[in-house]
């Protein structure tokens, strides 16, 4: 039986990874994919836990072998998913979840095309400029910046099946809770788990 991946992708500023991380608290059931990186650790973060963080000759001799799902280049630094550990881990049953940019969920989409793809969006720009203010990690140009690229990130939504308008925090919540229980209920998976019954 195969497990669910799921790609939750958002522009900067929609609160993607608060809604992820509530997600998974509640549901032991899925696990995140940590992501390979060539940045360097920011304070607090830990290796292996947050990002597996290595060298570039490293990054680039894993794209040479073709281990990774999919992998970006962002403000200079390289990102990527490994494809061996997906295909294992979903493989053996269990659910995934992928924190990615609408570019890497479209490189995912081509290899694994029953993904469940989730796109989180603020309730306006007004108020995503409000919350990338309130962060006060950015300067005013980052800002500017930032939601620049929030408009193209969102131009892609319609390459994603589910939609979530963060207005408020727990009704989105229970929306992304709500995408992952439908999914599961599908035909395919259904037949998967209850052979005995459906067939």
């Amino acid at each position: 039986m195969s497990g669910n991946l799921y790609i939750v992708a958002a522009p900067s500023g929609a609160g993607k990874t608060t809604l992820v991380n509530a997600l998974l608290e509640g549901n032991h059931d899925i696990a995140l994919s940590v992501s390979y990186t060539t940045r360097a650790p920011r304070a607090g973060e830990v290796d292996h836990r947050d990002y597996h963080f290595v060298s570039e000759s490293e990054f680039l001799a894993m794209i040479a072998r073709g281990d990774f799902l999919e992998h970006a280049e962002v403000h200079g630094n390289h990102y990527g998913t490994s494809a061996p550990w997906i295909r294992q881990q979903t493989g053996a049953g269990r659910d995934l979840l992928l924190e990615i940019d609408w570019q890497g969920a479209r490189q995912v989409r081509r290899q694994i095309p029953d993904a469940v793809g989730i796109f989180v969006m603020p309730p306006s720009m007004q108020e995503l400029e409000r919350r990338l203010r309130k962060r006060g990690q950015d300067s005013d140009q980052a800002i500017e910046l930032r939601l620049a690229s929030a408009q193209e990130e969102m131009r892609h939504v319609d390459e994603f099946e589910y939609v979530i308008i963060n207005k408020d925090f727990d009704t989105a919540l229970a929306d992304l809770a709500a995408i992952v229980r439908a999914s599961r209920m599908r035909l395919a998976r259904q037949r998967q788990r209850h052979p005995d019954i459906i067939d």
